[in-house]
């Protein structure tokens, strides 16, 4: 058997072995939704949804919880976005290449990494014991945004990185400065890579629990909030109130709230996927 044919072996045996895995994952994942859904359907009405929380299962629902992962939401998003995309625009235009900002941008790329219950000890130390903001969603919101903003960064860096170079070259050349060439032809070009990278990592900060336990969302809070100054509670957080309660009927309550997490992520990731395809299609055409 020659090189080539050893290599074309090598390739099938992996090949397989992917294809296996990811059945494999498929079937665990299709099993694991199913269970939930069998357990939570049950549950799910819009009273569960409107519902104060309560210490009898049958009386509890998720509005404080819910209110507070939608307040967290959008806090996160007006902190992030403009932070992280900024710096990603600086970190590819105009930043030198220099060892200061290799230094940067290796450190970025290694925070993407870190296990987020160090970026909830960082939020309380900063946000809520050094800068006097408490239990608010303000705190849980710059903790968020600190967990996220490699991400965004990144994905920001390679939406533009795959603008081609003669878009560029022909704005340059009709005129354009840089930062009209940025502006009016990089970043409509890029925009889709740009939104679909926030929008997966504002995904991954929904399902955060530890960071926002550190930093002190309440598990119990009779309120929805109205402020950013407000205490509060969020989604996971309540499922892991009710999975550590004894009684049958909270599993089931967990498993409804499970429900109404993955539906918020889900729809979440098909609105990146859309905007994806959308900006593309228009990019193209």
């Amino acid at each position: 058997m020659n090189r080539a044919q050893k290599n074309r072996l090598k390739d099938k045996v992996f090949k397989g072995l992917g294809i296996t895995a990811t059945f494999l994952g498929i079937v665990i994942l299709a099993i694991f939704i199913g269970f939930i859904l069998y357990q939570g359907m049950e549950r799910i009405s819009w009273e569960f949804v409107m519902s104060l929380p309560s210490r009898f299962a049958e009386q509890s629902g998720i509005y404080t919880a819910w209110m507070g992962t939608v307040w967290v939401l959008v806090c996160t998003t007006l902190i992030s976005f403009p932070l992280g995309v900024g710096a990603g625009i600086y970190l590819e235009e105009y930043g030198k290449k220099n060892w200061w900002n290799t230094f940067l941008e290796i450190n970025i790329s290694n925070l993407a990494g870190v296990p987020s219950v160090i970026y909830g000890l960082l939020g309380l130390g900063v946000f809520v014991r050094m800068m006097k903001m408490g239990n608010s969603i303000l705190a849980g919101s710059l903790t968020l945004s600190l967990l996220i903003l490699p991400v965004i960064i990144v994905s920001t860096r390679e939406a533009l990185r795959a603008v081609p170079s003669t878009i560029k070259e022909a704005s340059v050349a009709m005129g354009a400065s840089k930062w009209q060439t940025i502006w009016h032809q990089i970043l409509p070009a890029s925009f889709g890579g740009i939104l679909t990278g926030v929008i997966l990592a504002l995904s991954r900060a929904v399902g955060e629990t530890a960071p926002l336990i550190v930093v002190g969302a309440l598990v119990y809070v009779p309120f929805a909030p109205t402020s950013p100054l407000d205490e509060f509670t969020v989604l996971p957080v309540q499922i892991f109130n009710w999975v550590t309660r004894p009684q049958q009927e909270f599993v089931i309550n967990a498993a409804a709230g499970i429900i109404v997490l993955l539906g918020i992520t889900f729809v979440m990731n098909g609105i990146a996927v859309y905007l994806r395809n959308k900006w593309q299609s228009k990019m193209n055409w």
